[in-house]
């Protein structure tokens, strides 16, 4: 296999108004940053099948196993938009290098875990690992693919990836679980992740911006949004078993929402904010964020509540339930390749309003189970629509989220969607779990059967998030610019 040769050149050595010539080693490039985006993703979700087997093998209270998964989410969220600026400024290959690295070690730690703390703060190595590797990562496909259509269909590829990986981990955690061990969910990552590392510098080129040392990056301000979320999100957990105007909430929550008003005025007065004010200048990528959030803020909840719903009250066995997912994931594929095609022709305004309401339409489907719900009628058709127009969403909204992108900020434009991405996924957990757990609590006080009650939980919040994905498509349609393409712009020339 030829290799490519690094790069010790940037963006910023391209002569204005042109453009870098395409890397031969593009394709071959994009396909290892697939399979490190698919391990990242595969990883917010495959342990959410084995979390029983997790609680009693290290003995978890049942309110510390949600940090299970709030752990990976939080600590990728918070660290995105630092990890998007690190490769910005320090290369893009060494960051992405740096964060496969953090992520197999953290793996490795959470597979050996002994204890509850041992495995937690496994999973907080891992999203840090992948802050610094998945912004990376998706700032350099921005630029090794410098043709608009290739360049559409890579970040088609991209996204479908982050859809399917997600769904991926039901799937294997199913199957892991119930024939080998949870333990195996973390180990699978080493030797990918280890293939990464020795592959990954002979076929990805570098790119970095050129970087005056009179410049710094804003560690305070990722580290205070990073608190800030746990603060809330911890809080909202705790409302599950406390009372709303308890102090194990309110503390929390108050201290999470002053920490991030602070975050705010520490960046509205740094001279290098984590992000400037004027990248939300452009109103079509704030519009593909907020989405981005109130997508994820749906769709993760949807797939952690049914898991619980086929477990706890149809009696689905792990493997079962890992398997249920596969028409979703089917469904996916097959929205991504009808969005690929036809995004270029008609847009990803009209393409991503009517997918987010075709979602939003699937979701509500599904929230008319009952504890009798049959898996071929009562679960399947709200699975596969909810799956084709979110599929259909990812693409479109990734190319918008990078629109008229420079090449030294793509690193910070990828981060922020993700980011977004993250921070939906904790706060819709968090919220939308403890709405379902909320009114169990009160049906099963007013004496309804235990299974009823479940159900009821369940779907309340699946309606909150049907109308969280028809508030988003609503948003595009009104709010998101005609012809939109995303085609990162050459840097400036520094001096």
């Amino acid at each position: 296999m030829s290799t490519v040769s690094e790069n010790k050149t940037s963006l910023n050595d391209v002569p204005p108004g042109g453009a870098p010539p395409a890397d031969p080693g593009r394709w071959r490039a994009l396909a290892l940053l697939g399979v490190l985006q698919f391990m990242l993703v595969l990883d917010i979700t495959i342990v959410n099948v084995a979390l029983p087997k997790i609680e009693t093998s290290l003995g978890f209270t049942q309110s510390g196993l949600a940090w299970v998964v709030s752990a990976y989410v939080l600590m990728a969220g918070g660290f995105l938009l630092l990890g998007g600026r690190l490769a910005d400024v320090f290369g893009r290959r060494r960051i992405l290098l740096l964060g496969t690295g953090l992520f197999m070690l953290a793996s490795a730690v959470c597979g050996a875990a002994v204890n509850p703390g041992m495995l937690v703060a496994g999973r907080f190595g891992q999203g840090l690992g992948e802050a610094l590797a998945a912004p990376a990562a998706l700032g350099l496909i921005a630029l090794l693919f410098t043709d608009s259509k290739e360049r559409t269909k890579a970040l088609g590829i991209w996204g479908g990836l982050t859809g399917i990986g997600g769904i991926t981990g039901y799937i294997l955690s199913g199957i892991f679980t119930t024939y080998l061990s949870w333990r195996v969910i973390f180990y699978i990552n080493v030797p990918v992740a280890l293939m990464l590392l020795v592959v990954v510098p002979r076929i990805v080129t570098e790119t970095r911006m050129i970087r005056d040392r009179s410049h710094r990056l804003d560690f305070t301000g990722a580290l205070l949004a990073t608190a800030g979320l746990i603060g809330i999100v911890y809080g909202l957990l705790e409302a599950a078993s406390h009372a709303w105007g308890s102090t194990r909430v309110m503390v929390p929550l108050i201290a999470g929402i002053v920490l991030l008003v602070v975050t705010v005025v520490v960046e509205s007065r740094s001279s290098e904010p984590l992000i400037p004010l004027q990248f939300f200048a452009n109103r079509t990528r704030t519009v593909a964020n907020v989405t981005a959030l109130l997508f994820m803020a749906a769709f993760i909840p949807y797939s952690f509540l049914l898991t619980l719903f086929e477990q706890q009250v149809l009696g689905y066995s792990p493997l079962q339930s890992g398997l249920s997912y596969l028409p979703l994931g089917v469904a996916i594929g097959m929205g991504i390749g009808m969005s690929t095609g036809l995004t270029p022709k008609i847009g990803v305004k009209a393409i991503s309003a009517v997918s987010f309401i075709g979602a939003g339409v699937g979701l509500f489907l599904t929230s008319m189970i009952t504890p009798d719900s049959s898996y071929l009628g009562g679960l399947l058709p709200g699975m596969i629509i909810l799956g084709f127009f979110a599929g259909a969403t990812m693409p479109a909204m990734t190319n918008a989220a990078l629109h008229n992108v420079t090449g030294q900020d793509s690193g910070l434009a990828s981060g922020v969607q993700t980011t977004m991405q993250q921070v939906g996924s904790a706060l819709g957990l968090a919220t939308l779990v403890t709405l379902a757990v909320r009114i169990a609590g009160d049906r099963l006080a007013d004496g309804i059967a235990p299974a009823t009650a479940v159900t009821d939980g369940f779907v309340m919040s699946f309606r909150i998030g049907t109308v969280l994905l028809v508030l988003a498509g609503i948003l595009v349609a009104l709010l998101l610019e005609r012809g939109v393409a995303a085609e990162p712009q050459p840097a400036e020339v520094h001096s």
